[in-house]
């Protein structure tokens, strides 16, 4: 649990109060003679050639102390390694880890000594402490610095429970994220998804969730029923999926707090395919009735769900725009798959995929500048296009399908079908340039990641 983490982080771009616990700073050190200062910043688009480098030391302590989570000096070890893996999995950043590098003392954290970081060849610099506070929680500092201008670039503050030390090594990577790229973050978010083991032709289906980088992973159902589809609810508090409990396909919320599911739809046939709006009032979801598969929204407590397609075929696959103005969906009704928007009541309907082949699972991403979607035609490929249809770009190759977006739009989670018949299925992230690609690890085969957003 996280008691003071809210009001810590309600100032992250600067905390005093971190002062108070961090040895004196000391004055800024000018450029060094001769050099000339320049912005340190790092572009996310069109592809890295040259990722930049960044030292990130183990975080000191000034006195070990034994926590529920490990000691202290432990914990400033593991967290510069959080910091050091969220960065590179970015893909824009070359971090120089604490094995690398010589050990901080604590009265440096706020002193760095830049002629020997620039020897490193580091051009940026991550510090941080960690402090066992009396109340049984933890305080961890963390500083970032250009190391060529010899300036303080910014600083933050967390107060977490030993439980969620783990956060503040992902917001700490999350502030040198953003202010470097000056872009959203995105390292502290979580994924859903289902988790499966067993043969192809009998896969027991598990709804899983853990952090975006494969920890903390834990089960939430047990696999008596199939699962498909998870979506987080904006709150995060709840997931909504489609299960075959009782062999009927219907739409459930499984409460996180309590762990226990609701049924959304009653006396309904086949529904699937559910997605939260982004203020949580409705869920969109497809239902089959009388040969015709149409897209529904119904109240997230439930209720009489409202009909919003009426065309012949089958129309699936909804997901809102961030502001909720519009849904994204797919449907055959021109003859194969295609991709199309509406408004949210189902008016001004309108194809926007024209680029050959069929298209699938359309997410809209929460920056509303692009549309992920599943490319089908000999492979599935994963792709993106602008919510008028223009500027389709295709990001992998292979098997893959089922996207969803990290929180700050610049991140794509999947899934990825292994060669042959085994039926086994991996999850996968690639960023918009396509050329940033990695697997996430979990404990068994994993399809239908979700994206959460960014945890408060």
């Amino acid at each position: 649990m996280i008691r003071s983490l809210l009001v810590a982080l309600s100032v992250t771009v600067a905390v005093p109060a971190i002062a108070q616990d961090a040895p004196a700073p000391a004055p800024q050190q000018a450029t060094p003679a001769g050099q000339e200062a320049a912005p340190l910043e790092v572009s996310v688009t069109g592809g890295v050639s040259a990722p930049l480098p960044i030292a990130i030391p183990a975080m000191p302590t000034a006195q070990v102390v034994d926590t529920p989570a490990g000691s202290t000096d432990a914990l400033g070890r593991q967290m510069a390694d959080i910091i050091a893996n969220d960065l590179r999995n970015s893909g824009l950043f070359t971090p120089l880890g604490s094995n690398q590098l010589r050990p901080v003392g604590f009265q440096e954290v706020n002193a760095p000594a830049f002629d020997y970081w620039r020897g490193t060849g580091a051009q940026a610099l991550v510090q941080g402490f960690v402090r066992a506070n009396g109340d049984g929680n933890l305080t961890i500092g963390c500083y970032l610095y250009d190391t060529f201008s010899s300036v303080e670039l910014t600083r933050a503050g967390f107060v977490v429970s030993p439980s969620d030390w783990r956060r503040a090594g992902h917001k700490c990577a999350d502030m040198v994220y953003a202010k470097l790229t000056g872009e959203g973050p995105y390292f502290d978010s979580r994924v859903v998804y289902v988790s499966e083991t067993g043969p192809k032709g009998k896969r027991i289906k598990r709804l899983a969730i853990m952090d975006q980088d494969g920890a903390n992973h834990r089960f939430l159902t047990n696999g008596q029923s199939i699962v498909l589809t998870p979506r987080f609810a904006p709150n995060q508090q709840s997931i909504v999926y489609m299960s075959y409990e009782n062999d009927k396909p219907s739409i459930y919320v499984y409460d996180l707090g309590s762990g226990r599911p609701r049924r959304v739809v009653q006396n309904a046939s086949l529904t699937f395919a559910p997605r939260f709006s982004p203020d949580g009032r409705w869920i969109l979801f497809s239902m089959a009735q009388g040969g015709n598969t149409d897209i529904y929204r119904v109240s997230s407590g439930g209720g009489t769900p409202q009909r919003l397609t009426t065309s012949p075929g089958i129309d699936t696959g909804g997901s809102y725009s961030p502001d909720g103005s519009r849904i994204v969906f797919e449907s055959d009704r021109s003859g194969g798959q295609q991709v199309y928007v509406m408004n949210a009541d189902g008016s001004g309907q309108q194809r926007i995929s024209f680029g050959g082949g069929r298209y699938a699972t359309p997410v809209w991403s929460p920056r509303g500048d692009l549309i992920a979607f599943t490319k089908l035609g000999g492979s599935f490929r994963i792709g993106t296009m602008s919510p008028s249809g223009g500027g389709e770009k295709i990001l992998t190759g292979g098997q893959d399908e089922g996207p969803s977006w990290s929180p700050n739009g610049r991140v794509i989670t999947f899934y990825r079908a292994s060669p042959g018949s085994s039926g086994k299925a991996d999850l996968w992230m690639v960023d918009l340039t396509g050329q940033v690609e990695r697997r996430i690890p979990t404990p068994l085969d994993g399809s239908d990641p979700a994206w959460g957003p960014l945890r408060p």
